[in-house]
């Protein structure tokens, strides 16, 4: 499962851990993805997405349709 966005593309970012002694090992920064199901009233019935929770709360300011025409995306894109 790739922990990626399918609306805004965030992905997994590398940092380093540092220790009190100042070692530094890489980690992964994963972002915060869920599948969520959303009712699109356009064509009404519900999609299943992965998104990040911050593509979420823009998707229920904005809506899922206005969300992907600002973005340049159509629903096949993301479904």
């Amino acid at each position: 499962m790739a922990r990626k966005c399918k609306l805004s593309g965030k992905g997994p970012l590398v940092g380093n851990n540092v220790s009190f002694s100042q070692k530094k090992t890489k980690r992964r920064f994963l972002p915060n993805i869920q599948t969520k199901r959303i009712f699109v009233p356009e064509l009404d019935r519900h999609v299943r997405i992965k998104m990040s929770v911050r593509a979420m709360r823009t998707v229920d300011k904005l809506g899922l349709m206005t969300y992907l025409k600002k973005q340049g995306l159509t629903l096949k894109d993301v479904v």
